[in-house]
Order: structure tokens, then sequence, then C-alpha cells
């Protein structure tokens, strides 16, 4: 008998209120929003039993990935400067590059595969997807594994 998954990826929406109000208090607190835990969990309307009860086991899944290895998949046209572009960007950004992949380009475009640890992120997880799929030449940027 095969064991049941530890993690789900769950949308939001699917979600009881009461996980998305934790992970608010949550980021409340992480941003220093609300100073206690008592003030976080008023300010999101949950009570701080609710809050101690869920804290440690609902996150956000950008949260999920910071200062872990997350893999993007991204699809480039064949254009000099494109990924070295791309590059720059991740460096800018503080992620650390540990492999590339570039595959042949097909109808002029390639498949670019960057494996990058997070944990020098100046921003978020999302920030980073945005600034790269809104790169010149770049038609599609998603995560793929983490």
């Amino acid at each position: 008998m095969s064991e049941s998954p530890k993690y789900f990826i769950v949308e939001a929406s699917a979600m009881p209120e009461i996980f998305r109000k934790v992970a608010q208090a949550r980021q409340l607190l992480q941003t220093g929003e609300a100073a206690t835990v008592n003030a976080a969990a008023q300010a999101v309307g949950i009570s701080r039993s609710a809050f101690y009860k869920y804290k440690d086991v609902v996150r956000p899944f950008h949260d999920m990935l910071e200062g872990r290895i997350v893999n993007l998949q991204l699809l480039l046209r064949d254009e000099p400067g494109r990924l070295s572009g791309l590059l720059n960007l991740f460096a800018g950004t503080g992620a650390n590059i540990l492999t590339i992949n570039q595959n042949i380009p097909v109808s002029n475009c390639a498949v670019v595969t960057i494996t990058a640890e997070t944990s020098g992120l100046k921003g978020s997880l999302e920030e980073l997807l945005a600034a790269a799929g809104g790169c010149p030449g770049v038609i599609k940027c998603e995560i793929i594994g983490g």
C-alpha cells in the first residue's frame, strides 16, 4: 500500500478561508506590519489559537521555494544577446545560477532551462518570474520544479 503524499499544491480559492488568513497573518508578522501575533491575528480576523494551530503548516507556494533550488523553463527567440540579457537579469536579482541548458533552436525559438538557488534573491520568486517573462525575446517563462 502506498503512502499518501506529504504535500499538496492547492489553489487558494479551494482552501478553507482560515488557511489563507493564517498565511496573511504570517506575512504581516514577517513584514513588520504587525508587531505581535495578537495584532496580526486581529488584523486578518482570526483567533490567536487558530494562528498557532496552522502557522507551521500553511505557507504560500513562493515561500516554499525561497532559499531553495528552483528549475525554470523559458522559451527564447533565437536572436543574438537574448540569453545574455536574461542572465544579466538573474545576476541583478541575486539568484545564483547553478546550471543552464539551451536546446538547439527550432522555428527560431530555443528552450532554455535554468536551475538557480534563490536564498540570495532580492525580491520574491514571482517578481523574478515576471521580470524574466518581460525580458526582450522571452516568449514564455515558468517554474518546472523546485
